[in-house]
Order: C-alpha cells, then sequence, then structure tokens
C-alpha cells in the first residue's frame, strides 16, 4: 500500500512538472545597442521584470548590437514579422522603412522638447502609430526613448545651414535623413552603426547624428568628433513589441504580464535617459568637444532650411497622424 502510495505521488510529481516545463518558454528579444545604453538597459529592463513576474517561467533572452539580423539594424521589423525574431525593443527610425507612419518622429524640427514629444506619443498621434505598426503583423506594448538627436563633425562649428555644406554625414538607412541633409547642402552617406564608427575613425565621413547617450558612452569624440551642436533636431521614441503570431498563442494573462513589464521597462528607461542628460553633456565638454547652443533664431534657420521636407514627407505619413501630431504640440 505504501508503495502504490509512492508511485502515485511520483507520477504526480512528474505531472507536475511536465506541466511546468511545457509551460516555460523563452524568447528573443533584439536590441541596436547593448546594456552600456539606456537602449539596452531598456530591454534588459524589460526580461528581468518578465523574470521575475513569472517566477522564471517566460525568459527574454536579449540579442543587442542588431546580431540577429548582422548588423543591419533596418532589417530588425522584417525579421520580427517573418519570425525570425520574437520581440524587439526597436526605434522608429529603424522601422520607419517598412512602417512609413513612423517617419512622424524622423521629420526635422518638429517637436521643441521632451514635453512635446510626450504629447506625440502619450495621445492620438501615438495611438494611430501603434495601430499602423499593428497592421504589418507586430504588436507594440509600449513606448521608450533614444533621444534627441544631435549632430557631431571633425571640421567646424556648425550655426547655420551653411556651415553644413559639402561635409560628409553619416546617416541611417532612411531616406528621410538623405532628404533632410540634402536640404541643409550636407553629403549624407548612409551606413549602419556598426560601420559607423570606423568611417569616422578613418575620416571617410565628416560626421554624424546621435543622442548624447550614444556620443557620450561610445566616445565618439576619439574619432575625431570635436565639434558638436546641441540642436533638437529630431528625437527617436522606443518601441516594445512581439510578433503577432507568437502573441495570439500566449494565455491572456501572459500577454498582460508582458505588456505591464513593458510598459513599467519604458517608463524607467526614459527617467534614466533624461536624468543623465546634464551629467553627459558636462562630461563631453570636459573631454575637449567643442559644445555649440543654439539660439532659438539660430535653430529656426535650420527648421526653415529643411520646411520642404515635412511638407513633402506629410503625405507619405498620412493626415490624420500629421493632425493629431500638429494639435499634440500646439498644446500649451
Amino acid at each position: 500500500m505504501k508503495l502504490s502510495r509512492y508511485f502515485t505521488a511520483l507520477a504526480a510529481a512528474a505531472a507536475l512538472s511536465a506541466t511546468f516545463v511545457a509551460q516555460a518558454r523563452e524568447y528573443s528579444v533584439s536590441t541596436v545597442l547593448s546594456d552600456a545604453f539606456p537602449w539596452g538597459q531598456a530591454a534588459q529592463k524589460w526580461a528581468d521584470l518578465v523574470n521575475e513576474r513569472s517566477e522564471g517561467r517566460i525568459t527574454l533572452r536579449v540579442y543587442p548590437n542588431a546580431q540577429l539580423v548582422a548588423g543591419d539594424q533596418t532589417k530588425e521589423f522584417s525579421a520580427m514579422r517573418s519570425g525570425l525574431i520574437d520581440m524587439a525593443v526597436g526605434s522608429t527610425i529603424n522601422w520607419s522603412p517598412q512602417v512609413q507612419e513612423l517617419n512622424l518622429f524622423s521629420l526635422p524640427f518638429l517637436m521643441n522638447d521632451s514635453a512635446d514629444l510626450d504629447a506625440i506619443t502619450g495621445g492620438k498621434a501615438g495611438v494611430l502609430a501603434f495601430e499602423a505598426i499593428e497592421k504589418r503583423g507586430i504588436v507594440p506594448l509600449a513606448w521608450g526613448e533614444n533621444g534627441f538627436r544631435q549632430i557631431s563633425n571633425s571640421a567646424r562649428a556648425l550655426r547655420a545651414p551653411a556651415d553644413l555644406k559639402g561635409l560628409k554625414i553619416r546617416v541611417v538607412g532612411s531616406p528621410l535623413f538623405q532628404d533632410t541633409f540634402n536640404a541643409l547642402g550636407a553629403n549624407p552617406t548612409q551606413m549602419s552603426w556598426a560601420d559607423a564608427k570606423p568611417a569616422l575613425t578613418t575620416g571617410a565621413v565628416d560626421g554624424q547624428e546621435n543622442p548624447l547617450s550614444v556620443f557620450d558612452v561610445a566616445r565618439i569624440d576619439q574619432v575625431g568628433q570635436k565639434h558638436l551642436t546641441l540642436w533638437d533636431y529630431m528625437a527617436d521614441p522606443l518601441i516594445f513589441a512581439v510578433n503577432q503570431r507568437i502573441w495570439k498563442e500566449l494565455p491572456e494573462a501572459d500577454r498582460e504580464l508582458l505588456r505591464q513589464a513593458a510598459i513599467d521597462a519604458g517608463k524607467w528607461e526614459i527617467e534614466l535617459s533624461r536624468s543623465l542628460e546634464a551629467q553627459r553633456l558636462e562630461d563631453i565638454r570636459a573631454r575637449g568637444v567643442e559644445v555649440i547652443e543654439l539660439s532659438e533664431a539660430e535653430r529656426q534657420a535650420f527648421a526653415e532650411a529643411t520646411a520642404s521636407v515635412r511638407d513633402k514627407w506629410s503625405s507619405r505619413i498620412g493626415q490624420a497622424l500629421m493632425d493629431a501630431a500638429g494639435e499634440a504640440v500646439a498644446k500649451p
């Protein structure tokens, strides 16, 4: 009788173990930058929260440096849509070739500051942007932030559009960036981030544009970038997202767990990123970089020089989204 109870208990334990194993899941999460940057930290925070809240049942394995797409960050969205990548914390810039509506955030001088950015992502425009992503087979869960982008170069201080004339500027693989820098008289050169630093080192390109976090952590000042202009010409929100097929397979409770963990990780990362800006700028100045802060009139000159770009791309982005973004930034 005792032996019978033993085998019954053993069978029950085996069944319980099998159930746990069946429920345990591991998913890949792609990011372009490592956890040395706020972007990579956002992905890791999401993974940590999911692991903690699922008590180890769900594992998100973060793959930084766009390694799941061989370093080509513009292929990340397509790879996730096809199922080669399960999840991602991705950039609106890198996903904009596949989701035209996301070019909204790359429009030059649409936003003045973080308040404008928050009004867009947190309002009707943010909802419309998420709907556009979902139509392409990806489920967006939450916003993060890569920051407002600044411009640096090795040749001279940039205070006016004319100062950019002829400079070779590394840009991401987005046609809108080509149009923006062509309008400013520069020579935009598309390349992945993996290729950018070597190109700056050899002088194949004169400059680049990125958030302060990238300039600081990647030590762009060490490759001749001694002139940094703060122009806040656009911001790059990050998006926590999941492949639609995987999303549909998940129980409702797990969907909610993933979504809330993404929301919490996004808020945490945005606060972290913004809180470090002043110190980053101080450190960059201390390393001998000339930091140019534009007057309102100087910034307006750049905005006027790129007005044709905003006009050209508005129709591609869509009038409803443009109107919603315009209303968001117009509110006091």
